[in-house]
């Protein structure tokens, strides 16, 4: 069996117990934790993950973030300056950062998510050397009223989460999910 289908089906354990309506907003983060060299594959199964949440009677909306960097940069006014001196683009990370929430915030309106529901979250590699994930995963998960299930490509060790395994990772509360996870 494959190292995202054993990850499918951990979730699909994990995710028919029951919630807890009082948890806090970083208890209601899972991390679906993969090799990222499992890319790919996991975006091909992406809808399994959503029929496995869906036969369980909750919600399920994906929110990708693969094209998030380039549609904020384009839309600055500055973008070409950028392009010529992409060094300052760091400078610029937390107007990142705030236009990912506000487009976050603007699909939980959109899609009128409840707490009965997941809010699928794809494309953090495209984070990587702009954001951190702790970050955005900090405030999106206050303004979920659900489960915020972060795909994560990378590792998970001793409490740790470590981004495409390429720098120091972070403990975090969230619930981590891996193809050896055993519920």
């Amino acid at each position: 069996m494959s190292k995202i289908k054993k990850l499918l089906n951990t979730y699909e354990t994990f995710i028919q117990l029951p919630w807890k309506p009082d948890s806090a907003a970083e208890q209601r983060v899972i991390f679906c934790v993969y090799d990222q060299n499992d890319e790919l594959r996991l975006y091909a199964k992406i809808e399994e993950f959503e029929i496995a949440t869906k036969k369980v009677n909750h919600g399920w909306f994906l929110f990708d973030m693969t094209n998030t960097f380039a549609v904020w940069l384009s839309r600055n006014r500055y973008a070409k300056r950028y392009f010529a001196q992409p060094e300052i683009v760091q400078t610029l990370t937390g107007t990142y950062l705030t236009f990912i929430v506000e487009e976050y915030k603007r699909f939980l309106q959109a899609h009128e998510c409840t707490e009965n529901d997941v809010i699928a979250l794809t494309g953090v590699a495209s984070l990587f050397g702009l954001l951190k994930v702790k970050e955005v995963v900090d405030k999106l998960s206050k303004l979920t009223k659900g489960r915020l299930v972060v795909f994560f490509p990378g590792s998970f060790e001793n409490d740790n989460y470590r981004l495409l395994d390429a720098y120091d990772g972070w403990n975090y509360l969230a619930v981590p999910i891996t193809a050896e996870t055993r519920i």
